[in-house]
C-alpha cells in the first residue's frame, strides 16, 4: 500500500503563512504538515507517499529531501496548479493509482496517527473517512445508511440546515484500491474533466460513482480522532491549539479567551454563563427575526439605554448600555484618575483599564480571599476611588447589603467614586440577594457607578451585553460621549427588548444555579484534595491539596475534554495552587466531579 498526497495548491486563503511556502509547510507546535503526514504512514506500515506538487515546488522538494527518511517519496508535477483543481492533481497521479492500493490525502490536513491505522485495518477496500457534522466544518458533506454505504455527496450549494443531523463531513482522506482507480474512479475523473474542465474537484465524480450500484465505496465514521483542515489563517490558530504540546495547552486555549464552539466536545468550565437562560421559546423568538437582525441597522443608544432600563427598572437618562461590560470598564478607566482601591485577585479587566490610575491593592489573599467591609472603609479617606465587583471574581465571596451600604455612604460623604461590578449578584441566595440597580439609591448617591454584565447572567455573552448605571448625569455624559454611536448590534437590541417577557423564566434560573451551586459544592468536598470556598456566584473557587492546579487543567483538557480556569498565573495566587470551576447543570457537573476523581 502506498500513499497519495495532493499538495499542488497556492492557499491563497491563509495569506502570509503560504506566500513562501506550500500549506503542507505549515508547522503546528514544531511539526510540519508533511512530517506529521509520513509519520502516520508510516505508522501504518505505509513507506512510500506519492505527492503532486506545483507551487513553490522547489522549496517543497529541496524540504522533504532535507527532512524526511525512510520514505520514498515521488514527485508529480501538476504544472497548471494556477489554473487547475484537485480532479487534475489526482488525475495526474492516474498510473499511480493502478499500480497499488493507495492512501489518498490532502496537504492541509492534521490528524492523529491512528486515524490512518485504524483506516488501513478497515475490511472494506474503498473507504471515505467521514466525520459527524460539525459547526465549524466546512465542504461537501455526505449521507450514509445503517451499512455506511455513502448515499449522498452533497455539494455547497445543495446543503441544507434542516438536515445537518444527517450529514458527515468528509474529512479529504481516503483509501482507494486499485481495482477501484481502474475500473471506476480515473474512468469517471476523465469523464468529468472532458465535460467540465480541469478546474474542478475530485469529488463530483465520487458523487457519480456513489449512485453506482455496483459502488464499492464505503464511509468510515472516525468518532472521536481528532483532525482538522486549514483552510485560513482562522484555522491555522485553531489547529495550534488543538494540537499543542501538552505544556502549551492550557496557554493556547486561553490566549483566545473564548470561541470554544468551534472545537469539537470542549466543555467549558472556564468561561461563566447562565446554563438555564435564555429558554428554547426566546432563542426561537431571535432565530425567527434573524434575517431581518442581519439585514437592518440597529437603533442608537438613546433607545437601547430605553430598553435596558426597562429590563432593570431604572430610567433611561441613569443607564448606559456596553459591548459588554468589558466596554464600560474601558471607558470609565480612560476618565477616572488619582489612587483606585482594588481587591487583589481581581476580575482582571478592571486593573488593565484603569492604566490612568494609581491602584492600590486591598489584599484578600491574606483574609482567606474575603473581602473584608471594615478594610474597604478605612481605605476610603486614602484614594479617589474604589472598585468592588460583588460577588467577587474568582473568590465568590460576597459583601451583603448593610455592609454595601456603609461602604457607599462613607464614599459619598467624601466624595469618593465607588463602582460595584454586580455581574454574578443575580445568582446570591435568595436571603442575601439584592440589586443597587434602584433609582432612589443612585438618585441618593451620585458617586455610586453600577456595572452589570448582560452576557454572562441572562447567558448571551456571545451578543456581548453590558450596562453601566449612575445617577451622576455629568459623568454618564461624558461615557456616553467616549462610545459609538452603533455599539450594539440589532441581536443585541431585539434581546433587550423582548428581555422582559421572560423575567419569570430568568428568576427561575438564577434559583436553579443557586441550588446546583450549593449541591457542587457538597460533591467537590468528598474529594480529598479539593478544598472548595464558599460561593454566591455561577463560579466556585477551589483550593488543590498536594495537586498542581495546571497539571490538572491539562489532564482534564487531554482525557475529558474538560477547560477549567487555572489561576496559578493570576495575581495574588503566587506559589499557591487554586482552580476555578463554572457552575453547570447537574449532569455537566456530574461529570467534571468523576473526572476531577481520577486525577492522581
Amino acid at each position: 500500500m502506498q500513499g497519495l498526497m495532493l499538495a499542488a495548491g497556492m492557499g491563497k486563503r491563509l495569506g502570509k503563512y503560504t506566500q513562501g511556502n506550500t500549506k503542507c509547510m505549515l508547522e503546528v507546535a514544531g511539526e510540519t504538515l508533511i512530517e506529521r503526514a509520513v509519520n502516520a504512514l508510516k505508522s501504518a506500515g505505509i513507506h512510500r507517499l506519492i505527492m503532486v506538487v506545483g507551487y513553490k515546488s522547489e522549496n517543497l522538494k529541496n524540504f522533504i529531501k532535507q527532512k524526511i527518511k525512510d520514505m520514498e517519496i515521488i514527485f508529480i508535477d501538476n504544472d497548471n496548479y494556477d489554473k487547475s483543481n484537485n480532479i487534475y492533481s489526482l488525475y495526474l497521479a492516474k498510473d499511480w493509482l493502478e499500480k497499488d492500493d493507495t492512501i489518498m490525502l490532502e496537504s492541509d490536513l492534521i490528524f492523529e496517527d491512528r486515524m490512518i491505522q485504524e483506516l488501513v485495518a478497515n475490511k472494506n477496500k474503498d473507504v471515505a473517512l467521514v466525520a459527524k457534522y460539525e459547526q465549524w466544518m466546512d465542504g461537501t458533506v455526505v449521507t450514509i445508511d445503517s451499512k455506511n454505504r455513502i448515499t449522498e455527496f452533497i455539494e455547497k450549494k445543495d446543503f441544507r440546515f434542516d438536515r445537518i443531523d444527517e450529514y458527515y463531513k468528509t474529512v479529504n482522506i481516503y483509501k482507494l484500491s486499485k481495482e477501484f482507480s481502474k475500473n471506476q474512479y480515473i474512468p469517471f475523473l476523465e469523464a468529468y474533466m472532458k465535460a467540465y474542465g480541469i478546474n474542478e474537484y475530485y469529488e463530483l465524480a465520487l458523487k457519480a460513482i456513489a449512485h453506482l450500484s455496483r459502488s464499492t465505496l464505503k464511509a468510515l465514521p472516525i468518532g472521536d480522532i481528532k483532525w482538522y483542515e486549514i483552510d485560513d489563517a482562522q484555522d491555522y490558530d485553531i489547529v495550534n491549539c488543538l494540537f499543542s504540546k501538552p505544556e502549551d495547552t492550557i496557554k493556547m486555549y486561553q490566549k483566545r479567551f473564548g470561541g470554544y464552539w468551534r472545537f469539537n466536545n470542549i466543555k467549558d468550565y472556564c468561561y461563566l454563563v447562565n446554563p438555564y437562560f435564555p429558554p428554547q421559546n426566546m432563542i426561537n423568538k431571535m432565530m425567527y427575526l434573524s434575517k431581518e437582525l442581519i439585514s437592518s441597522y440597529p437603533s442608537g443608544l438613546n433607545i437601547q439605554n430605553i430598553n435596558a432600563g426597562r429590563l432593570f427598572g431604572i430610567d433611561e437618562t441613569e443607564i448606559l448600555v456596553g459591548n459588554g461590560a468589558a466596554e464600560l470598564i474601558n471607558v470609565l478607566g480612560h476618565l477616572l484618575k488619582g489612587k483606585m482601591a482594588l481587591s487583589i485577585p481581581a476580575f482582571n479587566e478592571y486593573e488593565r483599564c484603569f492604566k490612568s490610575c494609581q491602584i492600590i491593592e486591598l489584599d484578600s489573599k491574606t483574609n482567606g480571599y474575603k473581602l473584608d467591609p471594615n478594610k474597604i472603609l478605612e481605605i476610603i479617606d486614602t484614594v479617589d476611588s474604589i472598585a468592588i465587583i460583588n460577588p467577587d471574581n474568582p473568590s465568590g465571596d460576597f459583601i451583603k447589603f448593610d455592609d454595601m451600604m456603609k461602604i457607599i455612604e462613607k464614599a459619598d460623604t467624601q466624595n469618593k467614586k465607588i463602582i460595584v461590578d454586580e455581574s454574578f449578584i443575580d445568582f446570591a441566595d435568595a436571603d442575601v440577594r439584592y440589586t443597587l440597580l434602584n433609582s432612589k439609591i443612585l438618585e441618593r448617591y451620585k458617586n455610586l457607578i453600577v456595572i452589570k454584565s448582560i452576557g454572562k447572567s441572562y447567558g448571551v455573552p456571545g451578543i456581548r451585553l453590558g450596562i453601566l448605571a449612575s445617577g451622576n448625569k455629568e459623568l454618564l455624559s461624558a461615557i456616553r460621549d467616549e462610545m459609538a454611536i452603533w455599539n450594539i448590534n440589532a441581536f443585541g437590541e431585539y434581546y433587550l427588548q423582548i428581555a422582559t417577557l421572560y423575567t419569570k423564566e430568568y428568576k427561575k434560573s438564577c434559583e436553579l444555579i443557586a441550588k446546583e451551586r450549593s449541591s457542587f459544592i457538597s460533591k467537590l468536598k468528598q474529594i480529598p484534595y479539593i478544598k472548595p470556598y464558599e460561593s454566591q456566584a455561577n463560579y466556585i473557587m477551589c483550593r488543590l491539596e498536594g495537586r498542581n492546579s495546571t497539571a490538572l487543567a491539562n489532564y482534564l483538557l487531554k482525557n475529558y475534554s474538560i477547560l477549567i480556569k487555572d489561576l496559578k498565573n493570576k495575581k495574588g495566587f503566587e506559589n499557591v495552587d487554586f482552580i476555578r470551576l463554572a457552575v453547570k447543570s447537574t449532569k455537566d457537573n456530574d461529570e467534571l466531579i468523576e473526572a476531577l476523581k481520577g486525577f492522581n
